[in-house]
């Protein structure tokens, strides 16, 4: 999942630095996954103090996962356009003040997952913190062009996270969500890599378009859409969802697999931005339908059935 492009203007805050340390928009974007794992999983609504004990946690592991991210990759940052600008970077903020403070994110979490949710999903948090902030940042990121695949799994917890924070378990429908945002990640990855490979070249990270070139990553844009596309059907196809969530899926995923066909056939940097951006909202408004057909399709089967 995509952080900000440009950096924050002026000089911030010590508090502002600690926040950008986060990654907001990136969390924002695991917290609204999460979420809609809790609301999916139950028929009404759910146990507001429940989901927002949930929400605080996976909120504190995903911002302490951040954190030590940019500890981590503060060199790398440094290198990179798009990320210079971050505080540990920059050196606004120690190696020691990020590893506290995402120790301390990390722990705060942990203890509201076990204490006030239940500790299947505080493991299962701690689980991804591990796989996102280590095995992927420190092992996988550097090692191998396919770093996106395999870390992405990570990535796509947030909807079992909520899931098991409301019922204790890990369900079927969970994991379908799972693998939607697991086969979202490489396509969403790969479009930014393509218009900004030569800060990955300059960081000496071995992204895909740096190791197999840039008309091999566009025709994996667009193979993974296609797999993507039909991933997102099994919402529909487990009935888990009706009719409107499928509308959705299908102009959605028509549109996600025109922009790589395009990007496929006739590169531009210019392109390939559009694709990024909008894999963000292919993402964000699948799961919006997804959760509005949830509350919707009940009333509108009665009201159809009457």
């Amino acid at each position: 999942m995509s952080q900000a492009l440009a950096a924050p203007a002026g000089s911030p805050s010590r508090t502002a630095q600690f926040y950008a340390l986060t990654k907001p928009r990136v969390v924002q974007l695991i917290v609204f996954c999460a979420l809609i794992g809790m609301l999916l999983a139950q028929p009404g609504l759910p146990d507001l103090g429940l989901a927002a004990a949930a929400v605080a946690g996976i909120w504190l592991v995903a911002a302490a996962a951040a954190a030590f991210n940019c500890l981590v990759e503060q060199h790398i940052d440094r290198r990179m356009a798009r990320t210079s600008w971050r505080p540990t970077a920059r050196g606004d903020l120690s190696a020691r003040q990020a590893l506290v403070f995402s120790a301390v994110l990390c722990a705060a979490g942990s203890a509201v997952l076990y204490l006030w949710v239940n500790p299947l999903t505080m493991w299962l948090t701690f689980a991804t913190f591990v796989g996102y902030a280590v095995i992927y940042t420190v092992v996988l990121k550097p090692l191998t062009p396919q770093n996106i695949v395999i870390g992405g799994a990570s990535g796509a917890m947030p909807p079992v996270l909520g899931w098991a924070a409301m019922t204790g378990q890990v369900g079927a429908e969970s994991l379908m969500l799972c693998l939607i945002i697991f086969l979202w990640t490489p396509p969403h990855f790969w479009a930014l890599a393509l218009y900004r490979a030569e800060d990955y070249r300059k960081a000496g990270l071995p992204m895909l378009p740096i190791t197999h070139g840039p008309e091999f990553t566009r025709l994996q844009v667009l193979l993974y859409t296609i797999v993507l596309f039909a991933a997102t059907l099994l919402p529909f196809t487990y009935r888990m969802s009706g009719y409107l969530y499928l509308a959705a899926a299908l102009v959605l995923g028509v549109w996600f697999m025109a922009l790589a066909w395009q990007l496929w056939r006739e590169y531009s940097d210019a392109l390939a931005r559009r694709t990024f951006r909008f894999s963000i909202w292919h993402l964000s408004l699948l799961f919006a339908a997804l959760l509005l057909d949830h509350y919707l399709n009940p009333w509108l089967t009665r009201l159809l059935g009457a």
